[in-house]
């Protein structure tokens, strides 16, 4: 069983929504700010999936596919 990645880079972003990476790492920054963390904190699939709209299914479907 493969452990799927709890964590969202910049890099995922861009690979998910086909956007660049520098908007993947706004986009983090913008997630950071609605859910009140600190900039060292990371945000997780289930947060980026809530803020972002994108189904919680199709995010974990690309971790376990790239992990």
């Amino acid at each position: 069983m493969k452990i799927i990645r709890a964590c969202i880079y910049p890099k995922d972003i861009q690979c998910i929504t086909g956007r660049t990476e520098r908007y993947g790492r706004k986009l983090l920054n913008e997630i950071k700010v609605h859910f009140g963390k600190e900039s060292h904190q990371f945000i997780t699939s289930e947060e980026f999936a809530e803020y972002s709209g994108i189904n919680i299914d199709i995010v974990n479907d690309y971790l376990q596919k790239v992990s």
